[in-house]
C-alpha cells in the first residue's frame, strides 16, 4: 500500500511536530499503520510510543517486525492484553484495559519522556476502539487533553481511526484541533 505513505509524507514533509487524524477503512487500517511507521521509523529514524487499544503489543511487534521496521525503537503501551498474559518487555508497557484512561494517561508522559532524543511521535490506535469503551464526551476530552500535551512535548502526534466506525461528531470534534486529517484508504 505505497499510495499510503505517500499521501502521508506528502503532508508532513514541511511539519516539524503535528497532530494528525489519520483515517482509513478495515481492510487498508494495518497496511496503512505499517506505511505510517515505515516512515516514522524506517526513513526518518525517529523513536516513539505507539499506544494499541486494538491488537497486543506482541501481534503489533510481529506485524512490524514482519515488515523489516525495527520495533526496539518504540516504546508500546498495550490497552488490551491483561499484564499476566504478557511476558515482560524492555519497551512494553500493559495498562490491561482501554477504560484506564488515568493510567494510560500516566504511562503515555512516562514513555515519551523516556524517549531520549527531541525528535519522536505518539501513535493512538485507535480511536474508535476507545469510543467502545468509554462514552464520546470522555473520549473527546481525553484526545484534547493529549492533544495540548502534543503540542507542549512538541512532537509528533497521530490519532488512527476507523473512519465509518468512529462517531462522525468525535471525528469532527478531533479534526478541529488537528492540523490535518488525512485519509489513508477507503471505500
Amino acid at each position: 500500500m505505497l499510495e499510503s505513505k505517500e499521501i502521508f509524507k506528502k503532508e508532513v514533509r514541511e511539519l516539524k511536530d503535528y497532530l494528525l487524524l489519520l483515517t482509513a477503512d478495515a481492510k487498508n487500517y494495518n497496511d496503512a499503520i505499517v506505511e505510517v511507521l515505515h516512515y516514522l521509523v524506517s526513513e526518518r529514524h525517529t523513536p516513539g510510543v505507539y499506544v494499541t487499544l486494538n491488537k497486543p503489543y506482541e501481534i503489533i511487534k510481529r506485524l512490524l517486525e514482519g515488515n523489516g521496521i525495527d520495533s526496539r525503537i518504540i516504546i508500546f503501551i498495550d490497552a488490551t492484553s491483561r499484564p499476566q498474559d504478557i511476558k515482560k518487555a524492555e519497551n512494553s508497557l500493559c495498562i490491561g484495559n482501554p477504560e484506564k484512561l488515568s493510567d494510560m494517561s500516566v504511562a503515555i508522559d512516562q514513555a515519551v519522556k523516556a524517549l531520549p532524543t527531541e525528535d519522536k511521535f505518539l501513535i493512538f490506535d485507535s480511536l474508535n476502539t476507545l469510543s467502545i469503551f468509554n462514552k464520546p464526551v470522555t473520549v473527546a476530552r481525553f484526545v484534547h487533553f493529549f492533544a495540548g500535551k502534543i503540542r507542549e512535548w512538541k512532537i509528533k502526534g497521530i490519532v488512527m481511526t476507523l473512519a465509518k466506525e468512529t462517531d462522525p461528531s468525535l471525528l469532527d470534534e478531533l479534526t478541529q484541533f488537528s492540523d490535518a486529517r488525512i485519509d489513508l484508504g477507503g471505500e
